[in-house]
């Protein structure tokens, strides 16, 4: 069946639920970067201009122990307000009676954004519960957070079961379809470069993209599970310790593939991750260096560096 795109949609008067990313960095409940929220005003403006009575949901960071108020969308709900140039309401939920009511007295045009779904647990576990609350009284969903498509949460996948349309929004779309269009025929060689924590959320990518790619480079905290898998030592950084041995697959996969997967080669670690905390530089995996007890990686080395700023350079895609 054809992806359905938010360009297909006949919104009027109809509630849709948005799905966006507007996980953006805060520094003292101050965004000091508004990219994503950005990225999404597209979709915004025009489900709005097509008389959509619209409902945002997104999380923000990872609370560990229901609302935290460091972790709420009202900032978010500010900064929207400003850009489209008109109120944008937060609701103090992303579920319950409150919300519900706050929903169903939208009109066409006017904007309602969710607190924070990772106030709930049941947001990761895609509980199936939660799912139908969140998506309420809406006839349509669109998701345009291109950054957690690729995870299985209630706001995400969850939702489209208690819906009557699914739909891309322009973010996702372009996203969707530039790397289509790169993945058909990618100019030789062609480098993938991957983050984030988890080698669980990308194994799956890992394995597609390794049919074609001719070297990956790894960063972010994933790259420690890999580390670990080795035999090193990570001190105190983040660690699927539960993935070892996936790891250590996807290494041998592509050894065998001949395809080169360059891990970082040193890391900056710290004691404190905090500003102005001490840090220092590892010495070099496989030479001595690995992540002291206490310490925990916050970035890769210099020989890093230096070893991935040359493989880009040689890179075609």
């Amino acid at each position: 069946m054809a992806k359905l795109s938010i360009r297909d949609l006949d919104v009027s008067s109809k509630e849709v639920l948005m799905r966006a990313d507007f996980n953006v960095p805060l520094k003292d409940g101050v965004i000091t970067d508004d990219t994503r929220i950005q990225g999404a005003i597209p979709s915004i403006r025009h489900l709005i201009s097509g008389g959509a009575k619209l409902v945002l949901c997104s999380h923000l960071g990872r609370p560990t122990a229901g609302p935290e108020a460091k972790f709420s969308l009202a900032p978010v709900a500010a900064a929207l307000s400003a850009i489209l140039g008109q109120e944008v309401k937060l609701a103090p939920d992303s579920i319950g009676d409150e919300v519900a009511a706050l929903r169903a007295a939208l009109q066409p045009g006017q904007v309602l954004l969710l607190e924070n779904t990772r106030f709930y647990p049941e947001e990761e576990a895609n509980d199936s519960d939660y799912a139908k609350k969140l998506a309420g009284t809406a006839e349509i969903f669109v998701n345009d957070a291109f950054g957690t498509a690729h995870r299985a949460h209630a706001s995400t996948e969850g939702v489209t079961h208690f819906v009557k349309q699914s739909a891309s929004g322009f973010l996702l779309d372009r996203e969707l379809e530039y790397l289509d269009g790169k993945l058909q025929n990618p100019e030789k060689p062609f480098l993938v470069i991957m983050g984030g924590a988890k080698v669980s959320d990308k194994i799956q990518v890992i394995t597609k993209l390794m049919e074609k790619a001719d070297a990956f480079i790894i960063g972010g905290a994933m790259a420690n599970t890999f580390r670990k898998a080795q035999g090193y030592k990570t001190g105190n950084s983040r660690v699927e310790a539960d993935k070892l041995d996936l790891a250590l697959d996807i290494l041998a996969k592509a050894e065998a593939k001949g395809v080169k997967f360059l891990l970082p080669a040193d890391t900056r670690v710290t004691q404190e991750f905090k500003e102005g905390a001490e840090t220092k530089v590892t010495g070099i995996y496989g030479q001595g260096g690995e992540t002291p007890d206490g310490w925990e990686g916050i970035d890769i080395g210099d020989v890093a560096i230096e070893e991935f700023v040359a493989e880009v350079a040689k890179a075609k895609t």
